[in-house]
Order: structure tokens, then C-alpha cells, then sequence
């Protein structure tokens, strides 16, 4: 997930940049990366950067016609229509491929440039005019902001890592942190697993006031989120008219690019709802689905089904051989990628998006859909086995439990600015060390009507049936992967709904949670579904049997080598049984492994 990092400091010119080259290189961890740095020593500034080939911040330093003032970006910023006419009609000269634009929206608006940027990211702006620096992010802190202050000055970057490498005393973990890491699957409260390493929260544009000591952050946020929630709620029949119009406007911002799209297809509401609306963009896109091994998973089929009905190019990206010979790697790759925010039973995200860069660098989704639209959430404890832990980190994690209670206020609140950028942020690094990644549901018009939902659409796929019909009767005609009809339910549709919802549950206990008094059911499973009805029908990630067998030697390598290093927090002898307990298939241990390979990993190559 490469980005920008920058060091405000009075250290000589020569330390400063041998360290700024240092957080550089941390990031530089892929052929297709771009890299430079920009600085200022009398003013005791130092930038760099690492982006994407031919993104559309793969042009900096931005600066605007006079050179007094310049920009570095991360993430994309989309450019709304009125804006770019406006910017043109007061004699900007700039390229719409890239992000250009943004220096002079600043130049026109000021500080309120911010609430005209629209996307995922994150920026530092040097206006040499007024000596004033500006650190910002987009409103859900989707594009991080890691950062770290000293007596030597303040550091911050894209990726924690960078300030990992080169701030020895911050190279340990945070207890607390921790705790809530391995309760709920990540940390929380814009806290960072490292000690003195810090996340800025969304909304931000902090002031850089240059004194005597050195530059100091001045905290300020442009944007609350009381500015959404407290909007009049829509009637049933506003609300879907004015979704369908503003998901058709806003959807072309998500479609221009100087290089190939990739449209991710899944068996669900939302890519369905984009593919819908391509004919109208007049926009040449590939699709793909990622799926396994098996030819009958519903999202592949689905997926192709939805390609063939508007004419698309169709392909099925699969988990393959390579992927367990090489999956030490791929996990290691993962860890380091996302800074240890995806586990390594995410290394398919890894493996998979560098197959979907090879047929386009930006990769549309529907991501979030579902939690922003539908109040969908799996943010909840991951409930692993106190056994696993030592006898004073079960004391830690005690101590902590009774806070990770998680109020999930507005279901629209909750998505938007906790579960999406704390608990989802993950899998969104990893793919974002990969390609160029889109979602139009965190567009921040779609975002803030969804506030406006009425309370009995929160929950419902109302609005995309709504915006199918209208737009696509081909589409709306295919059922989604849950047996949902977007047309009048028949007693057919019912028991198909009924059997993929059966399904669907059955796939995931079988694959991912299955409870320790199934544990001997393996085999009667395997002969029930010997026709391969249920498992994969949903699931295509088996990390549950992968661990049990293709992985098998490699878990029982690694537990073993953890099991040596004798960490604290550790309970050993249970450690030294889980990899032949899993194997034998009697007890799920697959969410216990996960934890402990993914801490050894964070410790091995960013501690």
C-alpha cells in the first residue's frame, strides 16, 4: 500500500535524508512502484513518495503555475464535474488523468479545499507563500496516517512501517493494543499496534506551525461526522429515487482512468448495481471473479452470468497450486504489506489482486456496499481460545474485554467510522499493494444520503432491487447468490432462496467456523457432499482444511519455531499440541494459528 512520508526536523541535512531515504526504501516492496523525494533544508522539511505506475498520483510533487506552493498526495481524490469547469474557467492548466487539479482547488478555496475532495486519501500541502504546512485525510481515515513526534522532530508516513525502520524505541508492541488486537482481529480507537506510533484519525487537516524548537501539529478536523447524522430521514420512496439518480451520476468518477479497469464481480447486490449502470458510462472494462478451484461456487457463476448479460469480458481468477507451494511467502508478503493489519489467513489477497493487476491496474468493487446499504456487519470478537496465552497476558485480555463491547449506535455510523476503516482496513492494504483500488459506496454523496435512509431500508436490499429494475431487466432477472429475485417472489425462488441460505451457512461452518462437537463429522460430510453441493458453493477460501493439509507442514514448522523463542505471552505446552490437534480434525483451531503466525510475522519483519 505504498504512500507518502515525511520528517519536519532540525537534525543536519545530510541525517535527515539518509533517514527519509531509509522510510522510502521500506515501502518500495514491488517492481511496479514509482519513488522520489522532495526537500527543503532551510526549511527543515523532507518528503518522499512511492506510488503506483501511471496512477493518478504518479505525477508528483504537485505544484501549482507559480511554484510557491506544492502538494503530495496518496489514494485518489475524484473530481467533480462543476469543480473542474470552474477550476478551467479561472485559467488552471492541469492533466484530468491525475490528481493535478487538487494544488488548485487549494489555491481557489483555501483550507476549504478539503470538503471539495472526494475519495480515499491522504495529503501534505507546503504553501511557501504563508510558511504554512498542512497534513490531511479523507473523512473515514481510509488513506492511514501513521505518525510518531520526538524531541528530534515529527515524523509521519502512509505506512507504519516506514517509521518503524527508522525509530528504534517505537519497535515494540503495545500490551493494551495488543489485547484488543486479538479480541476483535485488530486495534481500535485509532491506536496503532506500536508503541509511540500513532494513527490520525479521519477528518483531519492538521496545521504544521513552524517555531523556534521545530515544527509543531497543531490538531484540527475539517469534517464531524454530526454533519451527516443529523440530516431529516427520507421517506421509503424519496430515499430509493434519490439513490438510484446519485448513484448514476456519481458512478463515471469511479470509471475514468488513463489505464485499464477491472470490474471485481461477485454473486451479490452490489458489483451488480455498477455492471448496470456500465452501458450507460460508455466505458471499456474487463471483469473477473476471484474464486477457487471448483467450477459450481455461486459467485463465479453468477459473476459470468452477470458479464455475458451486458457484453463483458469475463475471467475467473483461482486459487491455484502455486499459491500453497509459495505460501510462506505470500503470508510473510502480507504481514509486511498491510503492517500486520491483515492476518495471514488473508495471503489470498496478496495472490490474488497481483493476478487481477495483470488484466487491469485499478480494480473496480463493490465493496462496503453491504455494511453502508444494508447494515451487514461481522465486527464482532473473534473469541480465541484463552488456553492459547500464558497466564499474565490472560490477565491483560481479562482486563480488556469488558471494553470491547461495541456500541453499535447508528448501523450506518458504526459501518462507516469503525468497522470499515478499523476492522475491514486490512484487506484493503493488501489489495492496495497490488493495484489501484475503487469502491463508489464510500463516495462521500452516496455515503451521506445513506444517513437519510429510512429506519425499514437500513436492513433491506430495497434500493438495489429498485435501481435494477430501472436500469436493467436482464440483470434484475438473475438471481444473487443468496437466491434473492429483484422481481415478484415465486414459490420456486422462495425454496431456491431457502437452499442457498442453507447453503451458505452450512459452507461457512464447514469451511471457516465449525464448532468442536462437529469435529467428527468430517467424514459424513464428505460423503453427504460428495456431489459438491455444499461445500464451495459459497466459500472458496478453505484455510480450515488448507491448515489440516496443503499447509499442514508449514503450520507445524512455524508453531514449532515459535514455540522456541519462548515469547511471554504464550502458553508453550498448548502451543506445542494445536498443529496435530487441527490435523486430525477434531478441534478447530484455524482462528488460533492465524493469531499466532500473523504476531511471529509482525515480529520477524517489522519489529
Amino acid at each position: 500500500m505504498p504512500g507518502i512520508v515525511g520528517i519536519f526536523s532540525r537534525r543536519s541535512a545530510d541525517e535527515c535524508q539518509g533517514i527519509l531515504g531509509d522510510m522510502i526504501r521500506s515501502m518500495e516492496y514491488e517492481k511496479f512502484y514509482h519513488s522520489g523525494s522532495y526537500i527543503l533544508p532551510e526549511e527543515g522539511i523532507y518528503l518522499g513518495w512511492v506510488v503506483h505506475e501511471n496512477s493518478s498520483v504518479d505525477c508528483l510533487p504537485i505544484k501549482n503555475e507559480a511554484n510557491d506552493i506544492v502538494l503530495f498526495l496518496a489514494g485518489e481524490c475524484f473530481l467533480d464535474k462543476d469543480l473542474l469547469n470552474e477550476l478551467k474557467n479561472k485559467g488552471h492548466r492541469f492533466e484530468e488523468g491525475n490528481n493535478g487539479w487538487v494544488v488548485h482547488c487549494y489555491e481557489e478555496k483555501g483550507c476549504k479545499f478539503l470538503n471539495y475532495l472526494n475519495g480515499c486519501f491522504s495529503g501534505f500541502l507546503f504553501d511557501k507563500r504563508l510558511t504554512q504546512a498542512f497534513l490531511f485525510n479523507d473523512r473515514y481515515g481510509m488513506e492511514r496516517v501513521y505518525y510518531y513526534s520526538t524531541s528530534n522532530g515529527f515524523y509521519f508516513a502512509s505506512e507504519a512501517k516506514a517509521l518503524l525502520r527508522v525509530n528504534p524505541e517505537s519497535k515494540s508492541i503495545d500490551e493494551s493494543v495488543l489485547a484488543e488486537y486479538f479480541g476483535l482481529g485488530c486495534s481500535i480507537d485509532w491506536k496503532s499496534l506500536f508503541r509511540y506510533v500513532n494513527i490520525i484519525p479521519g477528518g483531519a487537516n492538521w496545521k504544521l506551525r513552524k517555531t523556534a524548537v521545530g515544527w509543531i501539529p497543531e490538531p484540527f478536523y475539517y469534517f464531524s461526522r454530526s454533519e451527516w447524522e443529523n440530516q431529516i430521514e427520507l421517506s421509503p420512496e424519496d430515499y430509493g429515487d434519490k439513490f438510484v439518480t446519485l448513484f448514476s451520476k456519481i458512478l463515471p468518477r469511479y470509471l475514468q482512468s488513463p489505464v485499464g479497469i477491472g470490474l471485481s464481480l461477485t454473486g451479490g447486490h452490489d458489483t451488480r448495481m455498477i455492471a448496470a449502470l456500465l452501458n450507460e458510462s460508455k466505458c471499456s472494462v474487463v471483469s473477473y471473479t476471484f474464486c477457487g478451484k471448483s467450477d459450481h461456487m455461486l459467485d463465479a457463476k453468477i459473476g459470468a452470468s452477470v458479464a455475458r448479460a451486458i457484453d463483458l469480458e469475463h475471467n475467473l481468477l483461482r486459487i491455484e497450486d502455486d499459491f500453497f507451494s509459495n505460501f510462506e511467502k505470500n503470508a510473510d508478503r502480507t504481514v509486511y504489506n498491510t503492517d500486520g493489519t491483515l492476518w495471514i489467513c488473508g495471503a489470498h489477497e496478496i495472490y490474488l489482486n497481483s493476478k487481477a493487476r495483470n488484466f487491469a491496474p485499478v480494480r473496480l468493487t463493490g465493496n462496503y456496499g453491504s455494511e453502508i446499504l444494508r447494515g451487514v456487519s461481522t465486527f464482532k470478537p473473534i473469541n480465541l481460545s484463552l488456553d492459547l496465552f500464558s497466564n499474565d497476558f490472560q490477565i491483560v485480555l481479562k482486563k480488556i474485554k469488558g471494553q470491547l463491547n461495541l456500541e453499535k449506535m447508528n448501523s450506518t455510523t458504526f459501518a462507516v467510522f469503525k468497522e470499515i476503516p478499523w476492522n475491514l482496513f486490512g484487506t484493503v492494504a493488501a489489495a492496495r499493494s497490488q493495484i489501484v483500488f475503487r469502491t463508489p459506496y464510500l463516495d462521500n454523496e452516496l455515503v451521506k444520503l445513506a444517513f437519510q435512509a429510512p429506519k425499514e431500508m437500513k436492513y433491506s436490499s430495497q434500493v438495489a432491487k429498485a435501481l435494477l429494475l430501472k436500469k436493467s431487466d436482464i440483470l434484475s432477472s438473475i438471481l444473487t447468490d443468496r437466491g434473492e429475485s429483484y422481481e415478484n417472489s415465486t414459490l420456486i425462488s422462495m425454496l431456491k432462496r431457502l437452499y442457498c441460505i442453507l447453503t451458505f451457512k452450512l459452507d461457512y461452518q464447514i469451511n471457516e467456523g465449525k464448532p468442536n462437537y462437529l469435529g467428527n463429522l468430517d467424514t459424513l460430510i464428505a460423503i453427504l457432499d460428495n456431489k459438491g453441493w455444499i461445500v464451495g458453493t459459497h466459500k472458496y477460501l478453505h484455510y480450515r482444511r488448507w491448515f489440516r493439509k496443503e499447509l499442514y507442514g508449514f503450520v507445524k514448522q512455524r508453531l514449532e519455531a515459535v514455540c522456541l523463542k519462548k515469547n511471554p505471552i504464550w502458553n508453550n505446552k498448548f502451543l506445542s499440541r494445536i498443529a496435530e490437534e487441527h490435523r486430525k480434525g477434531k478441534i478447530n483451531y484455524t482462528k488460533e494459528i492465524n493469531a499466532v503466525l500473523t504476531l511471529d510475522a509482525i515480529e520477524r519483519l517489522l519489529l
